[in-house]
């Protein structure tokens, strides 16, 4: 029996290390696998610091160009204030002149009594045959106009 029992013992340990052994070769090709997907990994986890360093780069030169956009906008507002001004002072000069041409239009005229009360025509009008009329006096005096 001690004969037989050794064969059974041994039996069961040449079963045990084939399954021993079987299960190595298991974990060797899960292995073998994780490299491959560490070497992936790693080479995924390059491309994303690549593309980081990219989008950084990016948004630096982003700033820049929104802060020369800024200088350069408010520079234009500047530039755009100041002519509103000018306009607003050249209309206001523009006003006086038109004011004593009207002035001297009235003035220049002949004060009859018997004229009847001419239509209403615009202001506009009034203000340009004044100022067609003052032309061609000066003009008819030697004196250009």
């Amino acid at each position: 029996m001690s004969h037989s029992f050794g064969i059974a013992i041994e039996s069961l340990v040449a079963i045990l290390l084939m399954l021993t052994i079987g299960y190595c070769m298991l974990l060797n090709s899960r292995l073998k696998r994780l490299k491959a997907d560490e070497h992936s990994l790693k080479a995924t986890i390059a491309e994303l610091i690549t593309a980081t360093e990219i989008a950084e780069r990016a948004i630096g030169g982003l700033k820049l160009t929104v802060r020369d956009v800024n200088e350069n906008l408010g520079n234009q507002l500047t530039a755009a204030e100041q002519m509103s001004q000018q306009l607003k002072k050249q209309l206001v000069q523009g006003d006086d002149v038109l004011r004593r041409l009207s002035r001297i239009a009235i003035a220049a005229r002949p004060a009859t009594a018997a004229e009847p009360e001419a239509p209403k025509v615009s202001a506009a009008n009034a203000v340009a045959a004044a100022a067609q009329a003052f032309s061609d006096r000066r003009r008819s005096d030697g004196l250009a106009a």
